[in-house]
């Protein structure tokens, strides 16, 4: 079995519009391990959410993936080939080894249909052959893992739910299939801090004790640490730096990383001054040239402006792409 259960081999993900190209996703590549979690980290626009959509093939029109490769590696030790992938393969696909908890379950649920609804339907449509006694016992039995009353919730309508009931319904139709890898897009956006603290200890629950591989799309660095493995840091279209969460945080490589850091408030320690990254995210309409950050950068140089660094890779898998740790610097 492959220890990656998903790669991204430079990928390019353009939104062909009347007079100009933009490209969302500019040459990424990384390797998300199987049975970890890993956060995809970065300000609105850095295009977390369409390169996640990118994985069941759900990008926003008129969205294409330009170039490069979205492989799965499934446990069946098959490889799926994702941006090749007819309408026919993403319904199998789709749910059976990927699903999606989205950004707002107020949006993501029907309003006209109960939980039981959604639920039977989503079994329906992906052809599972069970009796409807079986159906029931499943949704009962996701519904109570995610702790909820089930036999209560089943009947009830999202507007009869809380915002964080919904967003549990969510992850236990997430479950509903048993993918082998689950992607959080902003999984606690609009709910209050109590609320998102259960639902990601939640989560981790269920990464430690089903081993379902999770991929968190997020812009709050500070919720990373004590939910993540392993952190991506996107800016611009393009990762910036990736390695082990506990590594990223002890010894911060680029810029970058250091800034969304150093943004971000502290309840333990010492108390010190918040510093925020000046000025403001790329126009990816007009990209800079060189380095998409070196307008934003303390240690911006010369070479920095005039073409954009190379990846530095690690041993360990980790990587940087800055000047400041290319070969050349070292």
């Amino acid at each position: 079995m492959n220890d990656f259960v998903l790669e991204f081999k430079n990928v390019c993900i353009d939104y062909p519009l009347k007079k100009y190209t933009l490209r969302a996703v500019n040459n990424v590549s990384l390797n998300v391990r199987r049975g970890k979690i890993t956060a995809l980290v970065g300000e609105s626009g850095s295009g977390k959410t369409t390169l996640s959509s990118s994985i069941i093939k759900c990008i926003s029109e008129p969205g294409i993936i330009a170039q490069g490769e979205v492989i799965f590696h499934g446990k069946d030790d098959a490889e799926y080939h994702i941006e090749k992938m007819n309408d026919k393969e993403l319904r199998n696909f789709r749910w059976n080894k990927v699903s999606m908890v989205f950004q707002a379950a107020q949006s993501a649920l029907n309003p006209v249909l109960t939980v039981r609804q959604h639920f039977y339907e989503t079994l329906d449509e992906h052809n599972i052959k069970l009796t409807k006694q079986e159906k029931e016992e499943r949704c009962l039995k996701l519904l109570d893992y995610v702790k909820l009353d089930a036999e209560r919730v089943l009947k009830c309508y999202p507007h009869e739910l809380s915002g964080g009931m919904k967003q549990r319904v969510m992850i236990a139709l997430s479950l509903l299939l048993d993918p082998e890898l689950i992607i959080l897009d902003e999984p606690t956006t609009a709910l209050d801090v109590i609320t998102q603290s259960y639902i990601f200890n939640l989560l981790k629950e269920i990464n430690e004790t089903m081993g379902i591989t999770m991929l968190l799309m997020t812009h709050d660095i500070s919720v990373v640490a004590s939910f993540a493995d392993y952190i991506a840091v996107m800016y611009g279209g393009t990762i910036m730096e990736y390695g082990r969460v506990i590594d990223v945080f002890k010894n911060k490589k680029h810029p970058y990383t250091k800034g969304l850091i150093n943004a971000t408030p502290s309840i333990v320690g010492d108390m010190t001054e918040v510093k925020p990254i000046e000025g403001s995210p790329p126009n990816m309409l007009a990209l800079p040239t060189g380095c998409v950050f070196h307008n934003r950068c303390e240690k911006c140089m010369k070479k920095c402006t005039e073409k954009a660094p190379e990846v530095t890779t690690y041993k360990d898998g980790s990587f940087v792409k800055c000047y400041l740790y290319s070969k050349e610097e070292k």
